[in-house]
Formats: C-alpha cells, structure tokens, sequence
C-alpha cells in the first residue's frame, strides 16, 4: 500500500530492542532522564540520546527540561496504549524475553499503565463498574451513567471537573497480563489518584506495580465487587 498511513515507520521505531525497553519503561508514568533509559535499554547514555531523539521525532516521546536535566516521557496516553496493547498482542503469542520473575505476581496483580491502574484489579474494578450499571459498555466504547457518577461523587470523585479536561472521561485498553480491559481516561486517573491520596496503595520505586495495603485491599475489594 503506497497511501495511507506508514505504519512501517512506527514498527521500525518500536522494533528496536533498546528503544522498546524503554517505551516499556515509560509507560509507568513517570518521567525519565536519559540517563535511567539508557539503563533500562543496557545501552550507553550517547546511543540513548540518538534513540530518544528519534522517538522523539516520531511523535512517541516529549521531553520537558528542568534545571540541566532534560526529562522523557510518552507523547500522549494513545502512545501508552498502543505499548500496553502490543505487550498483551505479544505475550499472547508467546514472545516472552524472559521467564516470570519474582516481580510477576506483583505486576499482574496491579500496576500503573500510564496514569491508571492495570493488572488484576484494573480489570476487576472496571468489570464491577459495569456490573453495577455506573458505566455501559458500547462496543469497544464507556459511557459513565447517572448512577455511576452519583456513585463516584460519594466517594470523592468529582466527574464535573473531569468533564471539563479535553481528555475523554472513560476510556478502554487492553490489559497486556490479563488480556481483557481496564479503565483508563480521566476517570481511569482520577480513581487511581483516589486509591493513592487515601493510603490504600503506594507505588514502587523502579517498578510499575502497585501495592496495596492489607486494608487498601479490603476497602478496594468492598468497592469494587464482582460475582464469582
């Protein structure tokens, strides 16, 4: 096909090993130096900078400068989404660097995907919130009810505000260990925002996983129900 979009280009940024690594790494959300991306990519700071330069350039990554640091992270949440779906397209077939580690358990139990909470209890609280009828699943498409956000306001959820974000307030993607959806959107980053303010769960350094608290889980599993 000679029109039309190039997705070769895109394969091409994403297909090297090292630049892989560390769009991987990026989608936790966190911004990154150069610095911590050439280790995540077990390349050297100079070969990282032309990486990241034409990742840059392929609308993948942005960068924002802070004192002499220059700082990475992921152009927008499409970019996140389209990683975590490739990751889940790839595991599903069978492409795995490695064998499940010590952190496995961890990560597919909960994790960050950009901004919102992955893994087990991703899909698990969106599973509940249509379950419970606060959010209709159309298609591939989330539509937040009247319940639903009478519902998120009681726990200290104001969907007003998030109307307001040119952002799309929900929002499916496809969960890479769990192969089903969870939440992302603004709402996706506002309950994961909630979940943290409150104490129930803590990020990790260097990792993408959450954890929660015995008594986070408690309260988490209490909101979020499903049947069995």
């Amino acid at each position: 096909m000679k029109e039309g979009p190039d997705i070769a280009q895109i394969g091409a940024l994403i297909g090297d090993p090292a630049r892989a690594n560390m769009l991987a790494a990026l989608t936790g959300g966190r911004a990154l130096t150069a610095t911590e991306l050439a280790g995540v990519g077990g390349i050297t700071v100079q070969t990282a900078s032309t990486h990241l330069a034409k990742l840059e350039a392929g609308g993948l990554l942005a960068q924002r400068k802070q004192g002499r640091h220059r700082y990475f992270t992921l152009a927008d949440e499409a970019v996140a989404r389209l990683i975590e779906s490739m990751m889940g397209f790839a595991a599903g077939r069978g492409h795995l660097r490695h064998q499940p580690g010590p952190k496995e358990p961890a990560l597919r139990k909960a994790r960050i995907c950009y901004d919102h909470l992955a893994g087990d209890y991703g899909v698990r609280m969106l599973d509940s919130l249509i379950a419970s009828g606060s959010i209709d699943a159309v298609g591939d498409g989330l539509a937040l009810t009247e319940k639903g956000e009478s519902d998120l306001k009681r726990i200290g959820i104001n969907v007003g505000d998030l109307r307001s974000s040119r952002r799309p307030l929900c929002r499916s993607c496809l969960d890479w260990s769990e192969r089903r959806a969870h939440l992302a959107g603004s709402l996706g980053k506002a309950l994961l925002s909630s979940f943290l303010d409150k104490g129930w769960a803590r990020r990790t350094a260097e990792s993408r996983s959450i954890n929660f608290s015995p008594e986070g889980d408690r309260q988490f599993l209490k909101l979020f129900p499903v049947d069995p």
